[in-house]
């Protein structure tokens, strides 16, 4: 399974992937923004995020490069703003890979299911690496 690349951007994201898609002629990015998720009522989207961009992907010369904004109120600092993200069809994988990594870390968001993915967490590593690690059996491709 190949680790990708996540860059996070500071509000300028949809300007972003839209240039290195034409940089690197690939197919026009699919942009899902954060008012594109379910609705939570126990927390309430802020307007300001709403066209803000959760999740774009690339595929730039054989590499999966995933994109998104910064949530409103989040740290953004330029120059930490890449993750690794081990994306694998074997939850057990993905289990044991976060515990491994999170061990003298700092977990952002512990294993868990969410609406993309039925186990996903992030963390930063020991060493200061940021990752992300996700269960992805293709079902969500079929939607």
């Amino acid at each position: 399974m190949p680790v990708n690349i996540y860059i996070n951007f500071n509000g300028n994201c949809r300007e972003a992937v839209q240039f290195y898609a034409d940089v690197f002629n690939t197919e026009s990015p699919r942009i899902m923004s954060f008012g594109d998720a379910p609705p939570n009522p126990n927390h309430p989207l802020p307007e300001e995020a709403k066209a803000l961009v959760m999740h774009s992907e690339l595929n730039i010369s054989g590499t999966r490069m995933m994109f998104s904004d910064v949530f409103p109120g989040m740290p953004f600092v330029e120059g930490n703003n890449i993750s690794l993200t081990v994306v694998s069809s074997n939850i057990d994988d993905v289990k044991s890979q976060f515990d491994k990594l999170k061990v003298d870390g700092k977990v952002e968001m512990e294993l868990q299911e969410t609406f993309w993915s039925k186990c996903y967490g992030n963390l930063t590593d020991k060493f200061g690496i940021k990752w992300q690690l996700s269960y992805d059996n293709g079902e969500h491709e079929k939607e």
